[in-house]
C-alpha cells in the first residue's frame, strides 16, 4: 500500500487567525503532498515498501537522503496536522502535565524552553516534544525534515508535539516574523491529541 495524504479533521481556514487559510492550503496540497509522492517512488521496490512509516524511520539508511527527507517529510507533517485543532490551546492535563512540570518545571518553563527551541532553529527545521519509555519528556530540535524517530537524531524518543519552522509554514502571514508564527502556534495545540500519543508511546 502506497503513502496517501492524510485528510485534516478541519477545513483550511479553522485555524484563522493564527495560521492562515492559504498557507494552510498550500502546505497541504503541495508540500505534503511533494513528500507524500517522492516518498512513495523513493521506496518503490525496495525492502521499505509496505512497511509503517515508523518502522522506515527507525531502520533509516541515513545516507539514503530521497527516503530520509521525504519519509520524514511525510510523517512530521502528519504529526504536525494531528495535533492541532480549531479548538486547541489551553494547557495540558493528566499525566501529560506531571511528565511536563517533572521535566521543566511548570508549563510556563515547558513553553519558553519549547519556544525557544522553535525560534532558534537555524534556518529550516521542527521543534519536537518527545516522549521516551517509562513516560519521560524531552524537547529537541531537528534541522529540515530530520526526526527523533530517526538514528542519531535528536534526544531519541517518539515525537508527540511538533512545531515546522520552515519558511512555507508561517512566511505568507508572518513574513520573517518567527516568534509570532511560534506564539501562535500555542493557540492551536490540540493538547487532549498530544495526551493520547504520550499514553500510547510512554
Amino acid at each position: 500500500m502506497a503513502f496517501e495524504l492524510p485528510k485534516l479533521d478541519y477545513a483550511y481556514d479553522a485555524l484563522e487567525p493564527h495560521i492562515d487559510a492559504k498557507t494552510m492550503e498550500i502546505h497541504h496540497t503541495k508540500h505534503h503532498q511533494g513528500y507524500t509522492s517522492k516518498l512513495n517512488d523513493a521506496i518503490e521496490g525496495t525492502d521499505h515498501e509496505g512497511k509503517t512509516i515508523e518502522n522506515i524511520l527507525n531502520n533509516l539508511d541515513m545516507e539514503n537522503k530521497a527516503v530520509r527527507n521525504n519519509g520524514g517529510g511525510f510523517y512530521n507533517h502528519k504529526l504536525f496536522w494531528n495535533i492541532m485543532s480549531p479548538n486547541g490551546g489551553g494547557q495540558p492535563t493528566g499525566d501529560l502535565a506531571k511528565a511536563i512540570d517533572a521535566k521543566f518545571g511548570s508549563y510556563e518553563d515547558f513553553k519558553n524552553k519549547f519556544s525557544e527551541t522553535a525560534k532558534g532553529q537555524f534556518g529550516s527545521g521542527w521543534a519536537f516534544l518527545c516522549v521516551h519509555e517509562g513516560g519521560a519528556v524531552e524537547i529537541c530540535g531537528c534541522p529540515n525534515q530530520d526526526n527523533p524517530l530517526m538514528p542519531g537524531v535528536g534526544c531519541g524518543g517518539t515525537p508527540i508535539l511538533g512545531l515546522d519552522v520552515w519558511e512555507h509554514a508561517y512566511y505568507l502571514n508572518y513574513q520573517n516574523r518567527r516568534p509570532d508564527y511560534v506564539e501562535a502556534f500555542f493557540n492551536v495545540i490540540n493538547w487532549e491529541e498530544v495526551s493520547k500519543l504520550y499514553a500510547q508511546n510512554k
